[in-house]
């Protein structure tokens, strides 16, 4: 992580600005911001049109951050964009430090310049003010819910965090905001009067009586996310994408397995909304945590809906170990056990009602053990060695 445009700046400079070419939809927020790019870019693609979408992170395999007309892209077309963009940025002296992030983004505007879609969906990746994905001209802008995440970065009240969301917002560009708490709303509203941008607050122009169903995606708090697509859709003038709503796919995000659900959920605001929807079941917890996430509040708001909590150590280098998380489950008043691996601790739930949550690398690892990835793995790559690029 490297707050700052410079490199990327350059990067794109060196490219000859292929971001600059693109009719792009800027998406940012706490939560939901993945879930509202899926729905846009299903219903665009419904209403006929060719669109990319670049979202972060992967679950499985990188080809799932960039997305051409509802498919991941092939490694072909990877591998030949990210050797352009190396060739691009080799001697240049503020590239020199390129993170990872910042060289996907370079690759994902040069992959959307050459495929020419109608419209390119960007997610930020951290923030927006000083995210790398926040150089584009975009025709329109998103901010979906705001609550406290990645605090040492962002800032530790919602104000400071709607502040560095709202630095997406662009002169004369319109902005869909999703439903949000008075403290977040004022921030916004504020920025977009201040820079001269429409502001457009998403329930007071869409409601959920005017969404199809049902949803391809489970969950009370996707109804909030698809009430903030449809409102962009509204402005940007699509009217017949309906059954994109329907037909979605995002994997990861409460996504039911027979009697698993599988939710990359990681931090207090998506741990509510995950146990709205469930309440009043309960049910068997699998959790496994990077350590940078605050994992207490997480646990104690999961906690009265948890019959049995089993640990893991996810994929990730930051995870916490099955034994820290097992001691933060008991702290919480979950009756817990370490579990070796994550196949163990589906095995032990058989049939029971069981929720897989607390990283996105845990819920790749979960749907490929469960057999539910559904984007298969280009040249042949087995799915028991999949995980080793996570």
């Amino acid at each position: 992580m490297k707050p700052g445009l410079d490199s990327i700046v350059a990067a794109c400079a060196a490219l000859g600005d292929p971001q600059y070419g693109l009719r792009a939809i800027h998406v940012a927020g706490t939560n939901g911001k993945g879930a509202v790019c899926a729905f846009l870019d299903s219903c665009l693609r419904a209403a006929g049109l060719r669109v990319g979408r670049y979202t972060s992170p992967h679950l499985v395999r990188l080809n799932e951050r960039f997305f051409l007309d509802g498919s991941p892209m092939p490694d072909d077309a990877i591998d030949e964009s990210a050797a352009r963009v190396a060739a691009a940025v080799a001697n240049v002296p503020a590239c020199s430090e390129l993170t990872f992030f910042e060289a996907l983004t370079a690759v994902a505007f040069d992959l959307y310049a050459k495929a020419r879609p109608d419209y390119v969906i960007l997610e930020t990746g951290l923030g927006g003010r000083l995210d790398a994905t926040n150089v584009c001209s975009p025709a329109l802008t998103v901010i979906t819910r705001i609550g406290l995440d990645h605090c040492d970065w962002l800032g530790s009240t919602v104000s400071k965090i709607a502040a560095e969301k709202a630095g997406i917002i662009k002169t004369g560009v319109p902005v869909v905001v999703g439903e949000n708490s008075d403290e977040a709303l004022d921030v916004i509203r504020g920025v977009a009067h201040d820079v001269g941008a429409p502001f457009i607050y998403a329930p007071e122009v869409a409601s959920r009586a005017e969404l199809p169903g049902p949803l391809g995606l489970a969950g009370e708090f996707n109804l909030e996310n698809a009430v903030t697509a449809l409102a962009a859709l509204k402005t940007l003038g699509v009217a017949n994408g309906g059954e994109g709503f329907r037909t979605v796919v995002w994997p990861g995000r409460f996504q039911r397995v027979g009697n698993f659900i599988v939710d990359g959920a990681h931090n207090p605001p998506a741990a509510a909304a995950i146990a709205d929807s469930l309440r009043p079941d309960k049910m068997n917890l699998i959790a496994g945590f990077c350590g940078d996430k605050d994992v207490d509040e997480v646990l104690r708001t999961l906690a009265p809906l948890v019959v049995r909590g089993f640990a893991v150590k996810t994929a990730n280098p930051r995870s916490l170990s099955a034994a820290e998380t097992c001691e933060r489950m008991r702290s919480a008043g979950i009756d817990a056990v370490a579990c070796p691996s994550l196949a163990e601790a589906l095995s032990a739930c058989g049939t029971e009602q069981t929720l897989v949550a607390g990283s996105l690398f845990l819920a790749g690892e979960a749907l490929v053990a469960l057999g539910a990835y559904p984007f298969g793995y280009a040249k042949g790559i087995d799915p028991s060695e999949a995980l080793k690029a996570v």
